[in-house]
């Protein structure tokens, strides 16, 4: 349901307990700008999110009397996670009281309140059903996951998968894996040259903010990989594997090793596709990995600007440059190309952002784009990559109708087609439960 009104601004009062203020409506912010959202953006707070309060932070909201923008007194500014196959619109509005902490890595859509639902500017970019929590049964994960561990009771990787993803951190991917579905995640590399601002698995001692989940500490075999992902391949519906995960460092690191495992992979079967997501800092690499079978890449941005991006990314001993090339290798071996593009409202729909994406979709013959929410604190990011004017900026549902006029045949999506999708009708809702 799209909402044709304002909704009512949202606050916490500390204690894990949200309440509507009646005399604010609910506004987003882009950039470092507060302003109303576009009625027409708010739907209903998709299954799968959740709320949390905005310690330290007070929400900016529309006066319901006078119309002007003001700040609620009343509690903490609140927040919403939105789950995948959602790309949010515009950020939580709040002004930010001295001392505030720094906020954990995750997304922080607006979020609203009307006549007794919660509502966020978001829309939706994926029909895949593959992380919709309602898909996801317990008790098969759990026998899933007891098979597995029983089949293979040496493989390191399959133990990582288990006690770690699925039981600890109750990864989607890792455990669509154990129901036996879909894409199974392979873990690769502990190590990574780039020293990304928001990495979710290693930060600094001396930074304030966790990581959200602790990287992979061993290297794996092609033997452990080619074990576990032949059956998966042989067997699951719509397969898929895919290289590089949140759990682990950059996964071209360890190409020799994915190289073998993807040989190895296809001596055994022709099914399923073979994906890695990457940051593309090693062309050379990924054209071995072509050469050996690799079918996809998907290749992390959060911006087709070159010093935006090396601002967050930090690379060693490669560029943006290397990035690019590594989309363009993918495509002359005729592999499907996706950028994992980390949405941030402000500057991923600047009009400076949207002419560089146009020219990487121009450049790179791009196959798809993911909208992915960028889970970050919105200041410390900012203040990080020196972003202090983001300059004129169009919306975001605006620049995905601007680039989907112009570029019709770039997908657009939230997570990696299998092949099926990618060689048959790529608009099929092809998954069911």
């Amino acid at each position: 349901m799209i909402l044709q009104e304002s909704p009512y601004l949202l606050y916490s009062d500390g204690k894990g307990n949200i309440f509507e203020d009646t005399s604010l409506y609910t506004i987003g912010r882009t950039g470092w700008d507060a302003i109303p959202v576009p009625e027409g953006d708010w739907i209903e707070l998709p299954d799968g999110g959740s709320l949390y309060e905005l310690p330290g932070r007070r929400g900016i909201g529309l006066d319901v009397k006078t119309g002007e923008m003001r700040l609620c007194e009343k509690g903490w500014a609140v927040a919403a996670f939105i789950p995948p196959a959602y790309t949010g619109l515009y950020l939580a509005a709040y002004e930010s009281e001295p001392g505030a902490p720094l906020l954990p890595l995750f997304c922080y859509t607006a979020a609203g309140w009307h006549n007794d639902k919660f509502y966020v500017p978001a829309v939706r970019v994926e029909q895949d059903i593959r992380q919709e929590c309602r898909g996801y049964n317990d008790n098969s994960i759990q026998s899933g996951l007891e098979q597995l561990l029983n089949a293979y009771p040496h493989n390191r990787l399959v133990k990582h998968l288990a006690d770690n993803c699925c039981n600890t951190y109750h990864c989607p991917a890792a455990r669509n894996y154990f129901m036996g579905r879909w894409e199974c995640p392979v873990p690769s590399s502990p190590a990574c040259n780039a020293n990304c601002v928001g990495c979710i698995s290693f930060q600094p001692e001396d930074e304030a903010i966790p990581a959200t989940q602790d990287r992979l500490t061993f290297k794996p075999t092609p033997e452990e990989i080619v074990e576990f992902t032949v059956p998966h391949l042989q067997t699951a519906p719509f397969p898929l594997v895919s290289f590089g995960q949140g759990c682990e460092g950059e996964p071209l690191l360890m190409w020799e090793t994915i190289g073998k495992a993807i040989r190895e992979i296809r001596k055994h079967t022709p099914n399923g596709s073979i994906n890695i997501n990457t940051n593309g800092s090693k062309p050379a690499a990924v054209q071995a990995l072509c050469e050996a079978g690799l079918n996809s890449i998907r290749v992390s941005t959060n911006s087709a600007r070159k010093h935006v991006y090396e601002a967050y990314y930090r690379p060693n001993n490669y560029s943006f440059e290397d990035i690019v090339e590594s989309l363009k290798v993918v495509r002359r071996y005729n592999g499907w190309t996706s950028i994992n593009y980390f949405v941030f409202p402000g500057m991923t729909d600047s009009v400076e952002e949207y002419e560089a994406l146009r020219k990487l979709i121009k450049d790179t013959d791009l196959s798809m784009i993911q909208w992915r929410n960028f889970n970050i604190d919105p200041d410390w990011y900012m203040g990080k990559i020196g972003q202090y004017e983001t300059g004129e900026y169009i919306g975001v549902k605006q620049l995905m109708e601007l680039i989907h006029e112009e570029f019709p045949q770039v997908k657009y999506g939230y997570f990696n087609p299998p092949a099926e999708r990618i060689h048959g009708n790529y608009e099929t809702d092809f998954a069911h439960w």
